[in-house]
């Protein structure tokens, strides 16, 4: 989590499109932190950038949050989804769409 206090708004109009190539370093790093689908990929983002542990907490305790792992990251290197994401330093918080 970060220090940072953000709104909504803002995190909304800085969330985008963005493929695996350009996400892999990024995983590399350890910064990716994987949203469930059935979340709101702006609100897990809030609650990083303005500290709401409890809300985070659940979420990781729940499996809807988490650091993006191998196996996850081989399946999005194979298949190229559609995913979104938004960076709240030091994370990227991302999210893949299900149509």
């Amino acid at each position: 989590m970060t220090g940072k206090k953000r709104s909504r708004q803002e995190l909304h109009l800085e969330t985008a499109r963005i493929n695996w190539q350009e996400l892999e370093t990024h995983f590399a790093h350890g910064v990716v932190i994987r949203v469930d689908s059935d979340l709101d990929l702006v609100e897990v983002a809030s609650c990083f950038a303005n500290d709401d542990k409890p809300a985070a907490e659940t979420w990781i305790n729940e499996g809807k949050v988490e650091h993006l792992g191998m196996h996850t990251a081989k399946d999005w290197g194979g298949r190229d989804p559609e995913l979104w994401a938004v960076v709240v330093a030091p994370w990227v918080v991302v999210q893949e769409r299900k149509n």
